[in-house]
C-alpha cells in the first residue's frame, strides 16, 4: 500500500506564501494560499488550514516542501522564522506519516511529469530524455537542485547552491559585486538572483552610476523594467537575466544536466518573453571551450502553476506506507 493511497495533506512552504492541499485516491485537490506573514508558527497555520477546510477529515499525514535546508525532520526557513518539525506536526495533528523535504527535492521531482505545455523554451539543442536534468529558482531565494536516473528510479541530489559564491563575467559585474562584497561580506547567488537579489543589483548599479535613485522593491522594478519607465530599473533587470544564465550554464555543467536545464520560482514566469530577448541565452553557453556542449542544452522556464505538488505527488506514489509509519 503506497501514502497516495491514503488523504495526504501536502504544502509548498515558501518564505512569504504557504501553498496546501490533500491528495486523495491519487488526486491533488485546490490549492490553499496561506501569508506566511499571518501566522508566528508553521502549526498555527496548519491549525487553522485544517479546521476552516478540513474539519473531520481523517487525513494519514503530511508531505511537505519547505523553502530551506532540512535536517532530519526538521526545517528552519533561511528567510522567515518559521520552524517545521515533523515529530511536533505528528504528536499535535495525529499524523501517521510527515516528511519535509527541501522544495526543490520536490520540484526536481517534478521534472519528468512536466508536459510541453507546462515549458517555454529558452533555447537549445534536441532533449536527452533519461539523461541528469538540473534545476533553479529565483523567488524569495534560490533554489537548486539535480535529478538523475538510477535505474527505473529518479534520484534528487539536493544542494544549497544558492549560497555558493556568486562570480562575475564583465567588469561591470565585477564593480557591483565588489560594491555588494563592502555590504554583505560574501556575495552568494542568492544575493542577486532572487526577489531581495534584483534590490540589491538595483541599489548596486545606482550607487556606482551616482543615481538617486527612489527606492523601489523587486515588484516595482520589475514592472517598471517591464514598462520601459525607469533605466537603472531595466539595468538591474538586465543583469539579473544574464547572471541567471551564468549561474545556470554553470549548473548545467556541474550535474552534466543534457537531459535539460529549468528554471522555476516566482520570477521566471512574470519576465518570460523579457528573459527570453536577455542575454540569458548567450550567457547559458558562454563557458569558453565547452560552448558546443552547453548549446546542444535546452533550457526552459517553468509555466506549470503547481508543479511541486506533482513533485509531491510523485514522492507519494513511491513511498511505501512501511517506510514511514
Amino acid at each position: 500500500m503506497r501514502i497516495s493511497a491514503e488523504i495526504v495533506l501536502l504544502g509548498d512552504i515558501g518564505a512569504t506564501n504557504a501553498r496546501f492541499a490533500m491528495l486523495a485516491d491519487g488526486v491533488v485537490g485546490p490549492v490553499t494560499w496561506i501569508e506566511v506573514a499571518r501566522y508566528p508558527q508553521f502549526h498555527d497555520a496548519v491549525h487553522d488550514l485544517l479546521q476552516a477546510q478540513f474539519r473531520g477529515t481523517k487525513i494519514f499525514g503530511a508531505l511537505l516542501a519547505v523553502a530551506g535546508p532540512v535536517e532530519g525532520e526538521r526545517a528552519s526557513f533561511t528567510n522567515c522564522p518559521w520552524t517545521i518539525d515533523a515529530g511536533e506536526l505528528r504528536d499535535r495533528f495525529g499524523f501517521k506519516i510527515v516528511r519535509v523535504i527541501n522544495d526543490f527535492v520536490a520540484t526536481a521531482r517534478s521534472l519528468p511529469h512536466l508536459e510541453e505545455q507546462d515549458l517555454r523554451s529558452l533555447g537549445g539543442g534536441r532533449a536527452m530524455p533519461g539523461y541528469p536534468m538540473a534545476v533553479l529558482g529565483p523567488g524569495s531565494g534560490l533554489g537548486v537542485a539535480g535529478l538523475v536516473l538510477d535505474g527505473p528510479r529518479h534520484v534528487v541530489i539536493a544542494s544549497e547552491g544558492g549560497h555558493a559564491t556568486m562570480a562575475a563575467s564583465s567588469r561591470r559585474e565585477d564593480a557591483v559585486l565588489d560594491h555588494l562584497r563592502q555590504r554583505f561580506e560574501h556575495v552568494s547567488v542568492e544575493r542577486v538572483l532572487s526577489g531581495p537579489g534584483l534590490e540589491n543589483l538595483y541599489g548596486a548599479i545606482a550607487a556606482l552610476d551616482g543615481i538617486d535613485a527612489p527606492h523601489r522593491d523587486a515588484a516595482a522594478i520589475t514592472k517598471a523594467a517591464l514598462q520601459g519607465t525607469c533605466p537603472l530599473s531595466r539595468a538591474a533587470l538586465d543583469m539579473f537575466c544574464a547572471m541567471l544564465g551564468v549561474v545556470a550554464g554553470n549548473l548545467a555543467l556541474t550535474y552534466g544536466a543534457i537531459g535539460g536545464v529549468y528554471i522555476a520560482g516566482g520570477i521566471a514566469p512574470r519576465i518570460l518573453d523579457y528573459l527570453a530577448a536577455s542575454e540569458f541565452r548567450r550567457r547559458f553557453e558562454q563557458k569558453g571551450r565547452f560552448r558546443p556542449y552547453l548549446e546542444a542544452i535546452q533550457s526552459h522556464v517553468i509555466v506549470h502553476p503547481a508543479a511541486t505538488f506533482l513533485g509531491l505527488k510523485s514522492l507519494a506514489a513511491s513511498e511505501r506506507l512501511s517506510d514511514r509509519a
